[in-house]
């Protein structure tokens, strides 16, 4: 696993001995003598993870950290101070300032290694979701930096799985100021407790009682409902080894006893933030998948996803032996309708129709609107003589009940042609099948319209 760590530090020996270290674990080290440069490095997006000190002339590493936790551009690159300062209050301020850790000097090879590379999984993780919801962008939705960057990191639901009374009663009250806190001190019902519960954080005591803290982590990273769970765990100072296993399986960061108040609300706030931001990512990445296939005004599929998915339909169903009925509907007289109400009332008309298709037919059947006022149903598995059943209730169904547009204030009469035909013939292509659907429609229109034409393979 690579990944291009920028080392920040104004003092040479340091530099060179943190390159080292990194180097010999075949990271790509780049360096920075100052905060201006470290922040003109990032900015142009030529390092992954940030090792900061706080010691530095023109501006110190808190201030470089607030800058780049507050920076569109580069708040998502993991940030870990390195420094000689040991206080409580150093270390807090850092974490407040957004650092993602913050580790005192002599800084350890183990550790020092264990947090870069479980930081740089992250970081991959989240370039892959910010690659794939560059689209978001191109489509019109916004951006979830400007939020992310804004996000208090309050407000969450957390599950704190410790079976020491003493311990979860104080963090429970810590918590409870900022957060929604559930307790579960039996560790062997917490993993359905999280699964159920829809938590933002977990926090999990490496200290059980006959149960081993690491591989509750280790089954919350291999399940669905909790696998992007992020993961805080606690532990007592002697066993800081398992802490460095756990950043190997998928715990997100952790905490040694005695806990600082201070300390544990900021390294929560973190995580929180963290999920909401990648939260935010997949669902950018979602709805951009839904938006390319999803015809935005009617909510069904539009003509891109059904060539695509016609194909795979088609082949099914010779595949299986099995008929594949398909229509293409077309709203008789639509051009008339936006010229006499105006293209408001066209597309009420065209939102209520794909209603009423939806209505008629089955859950397995595929509903697409093809493009103006033209539609396409595909009905596997389904002869001519059901078909034309089913197009028959349909047009019943559009001309039986008029149609609302302006918000109510006006009822108009519609009607649709339909010409429908069916592929039953191995190998047929789709194109051809389209064309003799289209060719039943032509007479359906040509013949007097309101009315369903079958045309047999």
């Amino acid at each position: 696993m690579s990944a291009r760590i920028l080392v920040v530090d104004d003092v040479p020996a340091n530099v060179k001995l943190l390159e080292a270290r990194l180097s010999a674990e075949y990271f790509d080290v780049m360096t920075a003598a100052n905060g201006t440069e470290a922040l003109a490095i990032s900015r142009r997006a030529e390092c992954d993870i940030i090792l900061l000190d706080v010691m530095m002339p023109d501006m110190d590493g808190f201030e470089v950290c607030r800058r780049l936790k507050t920076d569109p551009a580069t708040h998502h690159i993991p940030v870990v101070m390195v420094t000689a300062l040991d206080s409580p209050a150093d270390r807090n301020r850092g974490l407040e300032a957004g650092a993602d850790d913050f580790l005192t000097k002599p800084v350890s090879d183990v550790v020092l290694i264990a947090r870069v590379r479980s930081l740089t999984r992250l970081k991959m993780m989240t370039d892959e979701l910010r690659m794939r919801a560059i689209t978001s962008l191109e489509i019109g939705m916004q951006a979830p930096e400007r939020s992310a960057i804004a996000d208090t990191g309050k407000g969450g639901r957390i599950l704190l799985v410790d079976d020491r009374q003493s311990s979860y009663e104080r963090l429970a009250t810590i918590l409870a100021a900022e957060h929604t806190i559930d307790v579960e001190p039996n560790p062997t019902e917490a993993l359905f407790h999280a699964a159920e519960g829809n938590y933002d954080l977990l926090i999990v005591s490496l200290d059980l009682n006959n149960f081993d803290g690491l591989r509750l982590c280790s089954q919350a990273r291999s399940l669905e409902r909790t696998r992007h769970v992020p993961i805080l765990a606690i532990a007592d100072p002697e066993n800081s080894t398992r802490l460095l296993r756990g950043l190997e399986i998928g715990v997100n960061d952790y905490l040694l006893r005695p806990i600082d108040k201070t300390e544990l609300l900021a390294r929560a706030r973190t995580q929180l933030r963290r999920r909401r931001y990648t939260d935010h990512l997949r669902d950018n990445v979602q709805n951009s998948i839904e938006m390319a296939i999803t015809d935005a005004l009617t909510g069904l599929h539009n003509r891109r996803y059904m060539e695509s998915h016609l194909a795979t339909l088609a082949e099914q169903a010779a595949t299986r032996g099995k008929p594949l009925a398909l229509m293409i509907l077309d709203i008789d007289y639509f051009k008339s309708i936006n010229d006499n109400y105006g293209h408001d009332a066209g597309d009420d008309v065209l939102r209520e129709f794909a209603v009423r298709v939806r209505k008629s037919i089955r859950g397995i059947d595929l509903a697409c609107r093809y493009g103006g006022e033209e539609f396409v149903i595909v009905m596997p598995e389904t002869d001519l003589h059901v078909a034309g059943m089913v197009a028959e209730r349909l047009r019943r169904s559009i001309a039986g009940e008029p149609f609302a547009i302006h918000k109510g204030a006006k009822r108009i009469e519609v009607t649709i042609s339909i010409g429908l035909t069916t592929l039953e013939r191995k190998g047929e292509a789709v194109a051809d099948v389209l064309k003799r659907a289209d060719t039943a429609l032509y007479r359906a229109k040509h013949d007097g319209r309101n009315r369903v034409v079958s045309q047999a393979a």
